[in-house]
């Protein structure tokens, strides 16, 4: 398949254009040409120097990405930027990020790998930034104790052996949660605005405690990496769909 028609695809379905004014993430293609012959794609979150030297090893011709190498514009192909691009030219590997439309996506999203996690029902976009949303809010069908939630969460995040971090400030049946992967820790006073009984986000800040003790609303830190492998894994799946080889990379970093 086309390059082309893959980055079309993806974008058609994400939407990059909608998040352009609030998204530092060059999103779409950032490396390769207008036009070439695609048969492996290669899926991580975070374009790397380890997971772009796994996908050459794999032979693939794309690497999808989360977090691309794209931030707000390159001024000079030096140091960090070079030894991360090079190998990219060099191998003929294309590389396509889509960052803040791949965690407010609500299908394909991060936020709403989670809320499928949960088995989250009577969904709405949650999280804005400026006119775009990044996470989403719903209610577990029983309500759970924070410890429960925590297991589930801990029971299916690649959290790399480092758990899942809470603070259970808030009420002890929790059935209304919010979510924003990553690093979403910003967005809590939003989820105490919006009276939740749960937040859930990737990584937090020093104040995030004292934030939740203080409003009383339970607190999950399932890690940034974990929380995010939801959206390039359903990427893959489209792409599986089109009749691509794929291949997932996978490299935790525990936070």
């Amino acid at each position: 398949m086309d390059l082309t028609t893959i980055c079309d695809r993806y974008d058609d379905r994400l939407s990059p254009a909608d998040y352009a004014d609030v998204d530092a993430s060059a999103n779409g293609l950032q490396v390769g040409p207008d036009s070439a012959d695609v048969e492996t794609v290669a899926f991580a979150v975070d374009a790397a120097g380890a997971t772009i030297e796994t996908a050459i090893e794999r032979d693939a011709d794309l690497l999808v990405v989360h977090h691309g190498v794209s931030w707000g514009g390159i001024d000079r192909v030096t140091g960090l930027a070079h030894d991360r691009i090079a190998p990219l030219i060099e191998h003929d590997l294309a590389l396509y990020a889509m960052h803040l439309p791949l965690d407010g996506h609500d299908e394909l999203g991060n936020a709403a790998g989670v809320a499928d996690l949960l088995g989250l029902a009577d969904r709405e976009a949650f999280g804005e930034v400026g006119a775009v949303t990044i996470g989403q809010r719903g209610r577990v069908a029983d309500a759970v104790t924070p410890a429960e939630l925590a297991a589930t969460l801990e029971g299916d995040l690649d959290t790399g052996g480092e758990g899942v971090q809470y603070f259970d400030h808030g009420p002890a049946a929790i059935e209304d949660v919010a979510i924003v992967t990553g690093g979403g820790a910003d967005w809590l006073e939003e989820a105490i605005d919006a009276g939740v009984d749960a937040f859930i986000s990737g990584e937090g800040k020093q104040k995030v405690y004292h934030q939740a003790r203080d409003a009383g609303v339970n607190v999950f830190l399932g890690g940034h990496y974990a929380t995010e492998t939801f959206g390039v894994r359903r990427l893959r799946d489209l792409a599986d769909g089109w009749g691509l080889e794929t291949t997932f990379v996978d490299h935790p970093t525990g936070l």
